[in-house]
């Protein structure tokens, strides 16, 4: 795998990732304070949870082919548990450098 495709295929699944968070939120909010439907959580919470693994799954790939520390690596995993903390991790990591911005991977 190119620096180009683990960047892309990167940055795609930490948004999916908080976007399942959020849906999962709503569900939860649902459910629990308005004491409606189940649905929410029925839906989200296996679309997060397969999206949660993807996200593990192509952090670690993409350390490797991006050569992160471990640190960043580490950064990069801890990221996928808090809600939205994703997207967080995909824009520090682009703006210090760990991440190749779209324009240096155009060149």
């Amino acid at each position: 795998m190119n620096p180009r495709t683990a960047a892309t295929a990167f940055r795609i699944v930490a948004v999916a990732e908080a976007l399942s968070w959020i849906g999962l939120l709503a569900g939860m909010f649902v459910k629990r304070v308005l004491d409606a439907s189940e649905i929410g959580v029925q839906v989200f919470g296996p679309i997060h949870g397969g999206i949660f693994v993807l996200y593990l799954l192509v952090a670690l790939v993409a350390a490797r082919v991006l050569g992160w520390s471990r640190g960043t690596t580490l950064l990069a995993l801890a990221a996928s548990v808090p809600p939205l903390a994703t997207v967080w991790f995909e824009r520090r990591a682009t703006r210090t450098g760990q991440l190749p911005g779209r324009e240096a991977l155009a060149a």
